[in-house]
């Protein structure tokens, strides 16, 4: 059974690229995931993957966000925080919690 993910592209305040996620990210749907996040890195720079409506994220998911760790940031809520912590994505990656969400 595949899982809902939605994915949308655009862009931030700041006019960087972002990639907001909704839903849960599992092996299911990985590899729209994975898809998704590779079109949307602008090249030579850096985009933003905004987690906050993500309620669910697997060890695949974590796989896509290892492998591209070197041109992403997070913005992730509360509830997946934890999960960044323990897989050690934390300490290469940068991640934003906002304070509505912790």
């Amino acid at each position: 059974m595949t899982s809902t993910l939605g994915l949308t592209t655009g862009r931030g305040a700041d006019g960087g690229a972002v990639l907001a996620a909704r839903g849960e990210i599992d092996m299911s749907n990985v590899d729209a995931f994975r898809s998704a996040l590779a079109e949307a890195i602008p090249p030579g720079g850096t985009l933003r993957v905004d987690l906050t409506d993500v309620a669910y994220l697997d060890s695949a998911g974590l796989a896509v966000l290892f492998d591209h760790a070197a041109r992403i940031s997070l913005i992730a809520g509360a509830l997946l925080e934890p999960v960044l912590t323990i897989s050690g994505l934390t300490e290469i990656v940068t991640v934003e919690i906002p304070e509505e969400s912790a």
